[in-house]
């Protein structure tokens, strides 16, 4: 075999991976609208999505007080995962010695790993009675949750964060630091604005593991369908409602958890199209010699 051929086989494979993976996503996302539809149909749109009562036995399907809950908890889970995970990489790959990336970075490798169960276990028995004991209440909340979901998105703010911090040409630290500026100076000023495209990367993908979680988040947020008064009332994510409900549904009740499916499609979209504004905004912001 000639190498044009080689090259031309490998480059076609790669391109039908591609197209495939196209192709499921749409696939998916077509079964799910097909399903979902009739419920919103039959319902009504903005009785869908506006309603505030969730009672399929009455024949009510209002996801507003879980659209409410998903956002809050993935909200409140990135305001504490973000800063905690930028610094933790700044200090990884700016800070920390070698001896020590090499102990913490298979640690935070393995939080990643850890199945989500098992973060649900760990706060359906110590951080619940805890949250009971401190605050009141049944322990069961939006901040019970989103803490958890704090410690699942944290590895991958992490991880991502410090290669961006690591992709940064040495050049930048030389320069800023011939010029006089200090070590925390060059770290403030100068590489990490420059590695922030790749750290709003990492947000992204964290907000979408939050968004996306189920089996932790059932297990600790009280899955009571309400708008919650403060950050200490229980909550259910779209996500769980899914989950929780799907085994026994049937008619328009089956077909309204799909449409809930869609609702959260939507909102992940929308999510990450305002990510990815902000994204390409900043890195033509660098480009453009702004900093």
């Amino acid at each position: 075999m000639s190498r044009w051929t080689e090259e031309f086989f490998i480059e076609k494979g790669l391109l039908l991976t591609a197209v495939s993976s196209i192709i499921i996503i749409a696939l998916i996302i077509i079964f799910i609208f097909m399903e979902g539809l009739p419920a919103i149909q039959a319902y009504g749109f903005f009785n869908f999505i506006f309603g505030m009562d969730w009672a399929p036995s009455s024949g009510q399907y209002g996801v507003f007080p879980m659209i409410i809950g998903s956002l809050g908890i993935t909200v409140l889970s990135l305001l504490m995962a973000v800063p905690l995970g930028i610094l933790c990489a700044i200090f990884l790959s700016e800070v920390a010695s070698s001896k020590m990336r090499r102990i913490l970075n298979p640690t935070i490798q393995t939080l990643a790993g850890i199945p989500s169960v098992v973060y649900g276990f760990f706060g359906l028995i110590l951080l619940v009675p805890f949250m009971r004991v401190q605050f009141g209440g049944t322990g069961f909340s939006m901040f019970t949750a989103s803490i958890i979901l704090t410690v699942m998105i944290l590895p991958i703010i992490v991880s991502v964060s410090e290669d961006a911090l690591r992709s940064i040409p040495q050049e930048y630290k030389e320069a800023s630091l011939a010029l006089g500026a200090t070590h925390w100076q060059t770290i403030k000023n100068v590489i990490f604005p420059a590695a922030i495209p790749g750290v709003i990367t990492s947000v992204i993908l964290g907000m979408g593991r939050a968004i996306g979680e189920t089996l932790a988040i059932i297990m600790v947020a009280g899955n009571v369908v309400q708008i919650p008064g403060s950050i200490l009332d229980p909550v259910r994510a779209l996500t769980s409602n899914i989950a929780i409900e799907m085994g026994y549904a049937t008619g328009i009740h089956y077909n309204a958890l799909f449409a809930t499916g869609i609702v959260l499609i939507f909102m992940i979209i929308v999510l990450l199209i305002l990510a990815n504004y902000l994204h390409y905004k900043k890195k033509v912001t660098i480009g453009g010699g702004y900093l």
